[in-house]
């Protein structure tokens, strides 16, 4: 059930029949959207103006003639002129009451597979495997999963592929670590933890570098002898090799409690730069003999974005860079490794869109590397970065912790699960002093509601965000149990869940044999229609990728909730009838939050 597709549908013959060119029909279509001031009606339609002005006539009679030409129908119940066009729309209770009825029964609360599924490969995560991850990977890794989620739940095959640094200098760091500054008992003992430790240890010794620096010259002779490093291991060395053989799984380990800790979903593939480092000379032969890439200085090239290479200061000034894939020493780069991957998954996946979760800093790589793989042939497919903003202080810069390092993201995760047992502690106890009833809970229970609520409000905090927004990273925000935050919608299904117990009422009648609803107050109409906006909410997100707009949803039902729970006795209602549809309401109520937080990637508890 898609209210919005429903309302368009509508006016679909209408508008074929006045609009000059039937192609342009769909984009008249979307401007019906839902309406941003509920006295105005459920929907509105903003078509009429742009419409008058293209047939040269007058926008309130375009609006008159499209709505008496509407079909007869039972969806609609008033069609209302206003202003210089605008129409609102307003839908019949008794059909939204049927058809909160009919999603009842279904597993997907009515939410329908997408009838033009797509193969979707999601690119995202790609941690440097060498080191702890930290918060800088926390948006690309839970956009990603969210995104997966989301689009999987539409029907459509979602392959995802954590493309990790698993062959750079990161490597050299560890190796010249392990050499020169092992601790061998740690290493036995814990060899996760003494990895990250020699990362840190080592990187401190030439501290000048910058993250970003990594690849950089340097007269800093251990950053010089871990370049070595790593360039003997890109050569085939055997010491090197198998170090770096054995490193791994301690590597992908560490970053796995990460992952499972933040509930992200398996990776579909693990395929790393070390995977595509074998084609990298055929990518490059394949560029060079499809007349894709140059010689420059040396060294190999590919056209900028526009398809020109600059060639004087003064056209480098004016003009993108071309990219490099082949130094002059024979060494690729990161964009080779990129254009065989693309390569790889054309040949292996064959999507219909490679998405590219990965922040705004890699805009111009990404315009220029897709830019090449069109050129180079790859033109039915579309590629799209989906860029992301970053992780702020309270003092508006990036995120560092007191020594000025990137904070690493398993201590933000204890920190948020260990501020959440406080905050749950504190609720309790206010609670009780209140006289409330508060259940008795186990301390493995209170663990686990504070590990859902701790993470969750991390996730939350981020994802309800526009992506490519910065945000500032504030605990006491983010663990607040009002206003829209997933504490706040964790509680709205625990209330939910909890006047179920306190009736020792079973919900299973309610999904099986649902009653007849009965939307008698303004507060039960804004539940219903909350809840069949589900779907449309969910479409409208995955059109522009953007999981920020489910969490916008959350909160519009919620808050619709909110004003339900506090003006409609429930268990106390005045007629069995009306006690049973209240109910009703209430049960798909949670089912939607638990339903749209798990898109989210974030777990509901019962009680809180």
């Amino acid at each position: 059930m898609n209210l919005l597709a429903e309302v368009r549908a509508l006016f679909q013959p209408a508008l074929a029949a006045i609009v000059p060119d039937a192609t342009k029909v769909p984009d008249f279509l979307a401007m019906i959207r839902p309406a941003q001031d509920a006295k105005n009606g459920d929907y509105q339609a903003n078509f009429a103006m742009p419409l008058a002005k293209l047939l040269g006539r007058n926008p309130q009679k375009v609006a008159d003639e499209i709505i008496g030409a509407l079909p007869t129908n039972d969806v609609i119940a008033s069609v209302v002129v206003a202003g210089p066009g605008f129409i609102n729309l307003k839908l019949r209770d008794d059909w939204l009451a049927q058809q909160v009825q009919a999603i009842a029964t279904e597993p997907r609360i009515g939410v329908s597979p997408t009838a033009h599924p797509r193969t979707i490969v999601i690119d995202y995560s790609g941690p440097n495997v060498a080191k702890p991850l930290h918060v800088g990977h926390l948006r690309s890794t839970i956009i990603g999963d969210a995104l997966t989620r989301l689009l999987r739940f539409l029907g459509h095959t979602v392959i995802t592929d954590n493309h990790l640094g698993d062959w750079g200098t990161q490597f050299g760091i560890l190796l010249y670590g392990y050499k020169h500054h092992l601790d061998r008992a740690a290493y036995e003992q814990d060899p996760v933890r003494e990895l990250a430790r020699l990362y840190v240890a080592v990187r401190k010794l030439f501290r000048q570098a910058t993250e970003e620096d990594d690849e950089g010259a340097t007269d800093d002779p251990v950053k010089t002898a871990c370049q070595q490093e790593t360039a003997k291991l890109h050569a085939g060395d055997p010491e090197n090799v198998a170090l770096w053989q054995q490193f791994m799984p301690h590597c992908l380990a560490e970053i796995q409690v990460i992952y499972d800790r933040l509930g992200i979903q398996k990776f579909d593939h693990i395929l790393g730069e070390s995977f595509y480092n074998p084609l990298l000379a055929g990518v490059v032969e394949s560029l060079l003999a499809h007349g894709q890439a140059v010689e420059s200085n040396g060294a190999i090239v590919v056209p900028n974005a526009a398809g020109t290479i600059p060639q004087t200061p003064e056209e480098m000034k004016k003009q993108e860079p071309p990219a490099l894939i082949r130094k002059r020493d024979g060494a690729f780069t990161y964009t080779t490794t990129d254009l065989a991957t693309i390569r790889y998954r054309m040949e292996t996946f064959r999507p219909d869109t490679v998405l590219y979760v990965v922040d705004f800093r890699q805009s111009l790589h990404f315009k220029t590397l897709f830019a090449a793989a069109n050129r180079w042939g790859y033109t039915g497919t579309e590629f799209q970065h989906l860029s992301f903003g970053s992780v702020l202080g309270a003092d508006g810069k990036p995120l560092r912790t007191r020594d000025g390092g990137v904070p690493e993201l398993g201590e933000l995760i204890s920190q948020a699960v260990a501020l959440g047992l406080e905050k749950y502690e504190a609720s309790v106890a206010e609670r009780t002093a209140h006289g409330h009833d508060v259940p008795e809970l186990t301390e493995a229970t209170k663990r686990d509601i504070a590990e859902a609520v701790g993470i969750g409000a991390i996730k939350y905090a981020d994802l309800s965000q526009n992506r490519t927004s910065d945000y500032k990273f504030d605990y006491e925000k983010m663990l607040a149990t009002e206003g829209n935050t997933a504490t706040y919608m964790q509680y709205a299904y625990a209330r939910c869940r909890a006047i179920f117990r306190k009736g020792e009422i079973d919900t299973a009648r309610f999904r099986t044999h649902p009653p007849a609803v009965q939307l008698t107050t303004s507060q039960e109409r804004a539940v219903a229609l909350q809840l069949l906006r589900l779907s449309e909410s969910l479409e409208v997100a995955a059109a522009d990728y953007l999981p920020h707009l489910l969490t916008a949803y959350l909160w519009d039902l919620c808050k619709a909730m909110s004003r339900f729970y506090d003006e409609c006795p429930v268990l106390t209602a005045e007629s069995p009838e009306l006690r049973d549809s209240r109910l009703l309401l209430v049960d798909l109520i949670g089912r939607t939050i638990q339903q749209t937080m798990e898109l989210l990637g974030i777990r509901v508890v019962e009680q809180m």
